[in-house]
């Protein structure tokens, strides 16, 4: 597919028409993905509880609400990545747009990205994130690694923005305000890691704004290159601010999900279908939920054979909840495959 059958602009573009270097090494170019080389963690500052910031404690699969910003892979690593993402294969093949974000990248790790790939498929990295988020997590599907959120300005573009920053310093609102990289949206997936594969250090903005339980906005703000967040992005209405001071900025977003098939999934497809290939999209989806209905079934005979080895009766209530709850499970997922004909791309309803 080519980039004029997937970017569909919904409004002027706001990056430049020339893309950032993607900064590759001679030594980095045939890198692989090595836990030991390429991931330097240090725990997040601060975990933001659902709690801490309005919500109810059960509200979402995880106590985790937000994080602040952490070191998550080295500079051999992001330089790599940009070496991937950046590349002509990607952005002409997976370059979508929509009215939620002006440039996005998708669906190219598995094909065009084998570092990017193999850097979120890792054991050490899924560990990483699912021992912040408090429970055991897996990969959303392979569609999913990697997504990325571009915002390209020329020179002079950079410069028009600081010059009008600075005649409104006097006012009370922060010129980014205004000028979300992505708008207010929640996710169509339980949880995603943010890192950010930019240069940020004259960066002014770009945080993640995040409405609170009680209605105000918390500002997590912008991770430096090779840096994370991790986020339930699922139950928080949130949006990227634009950054300002700096003619780019690349976040790499990787979604994720309970690992255990017996937890809840409030998956949905909201804001990924007009901005997916429908075919990989519904067959990845289908998937794992067909995958996970299988395993609890399979708990749930295996639970019945036990009671009856036991000498107990069949307990009737309880085996017509479960029933019950995946009628209301495959009716969710039905209802998030739309036939195709009636999917607008790039018009997300959020």
């Amino acid at each position: 597919m080519a980039a004029a059958d997937v970017l569909s602009s919904t409004s002027t573009p706001m990056w430049s028409t020339r893309s950032p270097s993607p900064d590759p090494s001679p030594a980095s170019v045939n890198d692989t993905f090595d836990p030991a080389k390429h991931i330097d963690f240090s725990p997040p500052s601060r975990v933001y509880t659902m709690k801490d910031i309005g919500f109810p404690e059960d509200t979402g699969v995880s106590p985790l609400a937000v994080t602040e910003p952490f070191p998550l892979f080295t500079p051999s690593a992001v330089m790599r990545m940009r070496q991937e993402v950046l590349s002509n294969d990607v952005m002409t093949n997976c370059l979508y747009s929509s009215n939620l974000a002006q440039a996005q990248l998708r669906g190219y790790a598995d094909k065009y990205a084998p570092f990017v790939y193999d850097a979120w498929k890792s054991a050490t990295t899924q560990h990483i994130i699912s021992s912040i988020a408090g429970i055991p997590l897996t990969l959303q599907f392979d569609l999913e690694i990697g997504h990325i959120n571009l915002s390209f300005k020329t020179p002079e573009q950079k410069q028009r923005e600081l010059t009008s920053m600075s005649s409104s310093s006097s006012t009370t609102t922060t010129p980014t305000d205004d000028m979300p990289i992505v708008g207010w949206h929640r996710d169509s997936y339980p949880f995603v890691c943010v890192a950010m594969l930019s240069d940020c250090t004259d960066m002014i903005g770009g945080e993640t704004a995040l409405r609170t339980g009680t209605g105000e906005i918390l500002k997590i703000r912008s991770p430096q290159m090779g840096h994370a967040i991790i986020l339930q992005g699922r139950y928080i209405d949130h949006q990227a601010l634009r950054a300002l001071g700096t003619t780019e900025r690349i976040t790499m977003v990787t979604s994720f999900r309970p690992r255990s098939p017996l937890a809840r999934d409030d998956t949905v497809l909201t804001t990924v279908r007009p901005i997916s290939d429908l075919g990989e999209l519904y067959y990845q989806f289908a998937k794992y939920r067909l995958e996970m209905l299988e395993e609890r079934v399979r708990q749930q005979l295996r639970d019945m054979v036990d009671a009856k080895t036991a000498g107990r009766a069949v307990a009737t209530r309880k085996l017509k909840a479960f029933l019950s709850e995946q009628e209301e499970f495959l009716g969710r997922t039905n209802r998030e495959i739309v036939e195709e004909e009636f999917v607008v791309k790039g018009a997300i309803d959020h």
